[in-house]
């Protein structure tokens, strides 16, 4: 096997491999929208085509909503289980695009090439980048250097309601030693990322309700017990003046951080000023004593997503509501058990309840946190590989949102996952003008050909 010549044969082949990428591209895979359901499928056909030119045992399984797509080619080496989805974002708003969103095209930026179109970046530019650097090492040596299961989902923008049990129903056929998984981003834009925690989420929804009609604040206000006042009281009593969390038992399962990623962490030189500027902020919230870095991957949080109450149209009305709504969303990390973390949440509201008042708990739903073992060798063999592709060292990093698939490797395959992507801040996933820098699709596929050698 010699990687040098994979690498050069992925230089000389990146037009056909931006044309391909191009082609599918073209297909308007959204998954939310039962319109295209005829469009997804067809994606999922195109990959399975393009798949079974390169020699892999590729097929689409029918799932209760839109289809997966698998491939298996048996080649020497560790096995491997490559992630991605096929489907996209909805457009809207499409006014809001430069031009249309499914007709893709490469373009000049003052920050260098870009390739424009929905799903450049999310998911179908990553998914492809290892497509690619299979595509290579096919074409150089009539083989890969590993035993590669492709994993493709068509549901992933509209919550995946059939990977469990696909997963499920099909565990012998997709365990293996390793899950590699395209769906995430660089650390800077020379600073390539090995994802090793993502934070889990409980979801609340609580309304409180006091009279039993919404009153007159003249004839009845300062008598009258106000649920806007009640529940604000509440929200409030979740932090102390710390920053932590008040919720009785929250911490239990938090792990500290380790010394080597504390270390890493701290190289890694975050501008937390530049971060916050960035949205009109300038202070770091949260928990005192703890650096921005850790805040944003490392430690949970208690936050209030919406507040509904009273009267809220134009003009005034004074009005004393009858009830008062809020959604609240907590991150989870480490052990943090969210079913815990509900029942202590229910007891907290529950005795802050004044007479004349009561509660629903209207939602509640909630998935825990993920840990890689990064004493895997797997973890230290594709952060030597990043590192010899990328300007600057890759780093062990974390990710304050959730991505379930990683946590579903554990738990129903019993497979560790590396979360490796090459997508940047700036690459407007979900939102108009959605890109993906030519440089991320090109050095992307060549760091999957060094760690898939590196894997050997």
């Amino acid at each position: 096997m010699s990687l040098d010549k994979v690498l050069a044969h992925i230089d000389a082949d990146l037009d056909n491999a931006i044309e391909r990428l191009m082609h599918f591209l073209r297909i308007p895979s959204i998954s939310t929208d039962p319109k295209f359901n005829g469009d997804c499928d067809r994606a999922a056909d195109w990959l399975v085509a393009d798949l079974a030119s390169l020699g892999f045992d590729a097929s689409k399984r029918p799932t209760p909503g839109h289809p997966m797509v698998i491939g298996h080619r048996q080649d020497a080496g560790p096995h491997v289980l490559f992630y991605g989805h096929y489907d996209v974002q909805p457009v809207d708003p499409l006014e809001l695009w430069d031009k249309p969103p499914f007709e893709p095209a490469l373009e000049d930026t003052p920050n260098g090439k870009v390739i424009r179109g929905r799903g450049a970046a999310d998911d179908k530019g990553q998914l492809m980048t290892f497509v690619e650097a299979c595509r290579a090492f096919i074409a150089v040596n009539g083989s890969l250097p590993a035993r590669v299961s492709l994993f493709f989902e068509g549901e992933e923008e509209s919550g995946s309601p059939s990977l469990v049990p696909f997963m499920q129903q099909n565990a012998d056929e997709l365990r293996a030693d390793v899950a590699l998984i395209c769906d995430t981003g660089m650390f800077g834009h020379d600073t390539p990322a090995i994802v090793t925690m993502l934070r889990g989420l409980l979801r609340e929804e609580i309304e409180i309700t006091g009279p039993d009609k919404d009153l007159h604040s003249g004839m009845f206000g300062g008598l009258a017990r106000n649920p806007v006042h009640v529940l604000a009281g509440i929200i409030a009593d979740l932090h102390d003046d710390s920053g932590r969390v008040t919720i009785e038992d929250f911490y239990d399962g938090a792990p500290e951080l380790p010394d080597e990623i504390h270390a890493q962490w701290r190289d890694l030189n975050f501008d937390h000023s530049a971060f916050l500027g960035a949205v009109g902020l300038s202070v770091p919230a949260g928990e005192r004593n703890r650096t921005p870095l850790e805040m944003l991957w490392s430690r949970p949080t208690c936050e209030v997503n919406g507040i509904i109450g009273g009267y809220t149209g134009d003009g005034f009305k004074t009005v004393l509501p009858s009830k008062a709504r809020a959604k609240i969303s907590f991150r989870l990390v480490g052990q943090q058990d969210p079913d815990a973390i509900h029942r202590k949440f229910v007891e907290f509201v529950n005795a802050s309840l004044p007479e004349d008042c009561s509660v629903k708990f209207l939602q509640s739903d909630g998935s825990p946190a993920s840990q890689m073992q990064i004493s895997h060798p797997a973890f230290q063999q594709a952060r030597e590989a990043l590192s010899a592709e990328w300007p600057k060292p890759a780093a062990y990093v974390g990710c304050g949102g959730s991505i379930p698939i990683a946590g579903y490797f554990k738990e129903i395959l019993d497979m560790d996952a590396l979360l490796i992507g090459f997508g940047r801040d700036d690459d407007q996933i979900h939102s108009p003008n959605e890109k993906y820098d030519l440089e991320s699709f090109h050095k992307g596929i060549r760091s999957w050909a060094r760690i898939l050698a590196a894997l050997n």
